[in-house]
């Protein structure tokens, strides 16, 4: 089970989160309350071990802005969490190593997931960011045969659930292991990445559908 915190700002979080078991984090650089500077990630960066996949998180900022932050400050994958168009994320994919395409559940643009060309598909709620919990019968509106990291509301009480319902490749999290917006709380940090591997054990870090990772972040360089 891939489990990425995301919404981090600082690197104390940044390492604590890696010391837990979490295989990603996210860092956000889109306006929010938890948006933080590429000098800053760049920095964190530098402390964690190659293994850990470093996730920049944009939304309407351009592609070569995109490209230019992901590749500049060493990270390993990009989400796009706007309203990038295919043709775009396209672009972005052919030039970082790992694309994350972020839809909200009931999207129309679900059912043409493939035309963006991402390795990944993050489904969040209706209010993406909004730490929402979505209805998670409607993930039944994937098509099949899709990578899907699960988002949207989830905390150490429900992500055991949400991963025995929809059998995701991964789980993101951020205010759902926050002690305020932008500081994460070590124990539901804990709490979380423990419920997660409780459900399903760590050898079985594969697609549900094709039986195969959709990257390797562990060996990538």
């Amino acid at each position: 089970m891939f489990v990425k915190i995301c919404g981090i700002t600082c690197a104390e979080d940044a390492l604590l989160a890696t010391a837990l078991g979490a295989d990603g984090v996210g860092f956000v650089f889109a306006p929010s309350g938890r948006q933080v500077a590429a000098p800053v990630v760049e920095d964190i960066v530098r402390q964690l071990p190659h293994e850990m996949m470093t996730v920049g998180v944009f939304r309407d900022q351009g592609r070569e802005q995109v490209v230019k932050t992901v590749n500049g400050i060493g990270l390993r994958a990009a989400q796009l969490h706007g309203h990038e168009s295919p043709e775009d994320c396209r672009w972005v994919a052919e030039r970082v190593p790992v694309t994350i395409r972020a839809l909200p559940v009931g999207s129309s643009d679900l059912e043409r997931f493939d035309e963006f060309g991402a390795d990944l598909l993050l489904l969040d709620s209706q209010e993406p960011g909004s730490g929402q919990v979505f209805d998670w019968a409607r993930a039944a509106e994937i098509p099949p045969n899709r990578s899907v990291v699960l988002a949207g509301g989830l905390d150490p009480g429900n992500v055991g659930q949400a991963i025995q319902l929809l059998h995701p490749f991964g789980v993101d999290v951020s205010s759902g292991v926050e002690r305020k917006p932008g500081l994460k709380d070590p124990r539901l940090m804990r709490a979380f990445i423990e419920a997660a591997r409780a459900v399903v054990p760590d050898s079985i870090d594969v697609d549900q559908h094709t039986g195969q990772r959709p990257f390797n972040w562990e060996d990538e360089t």
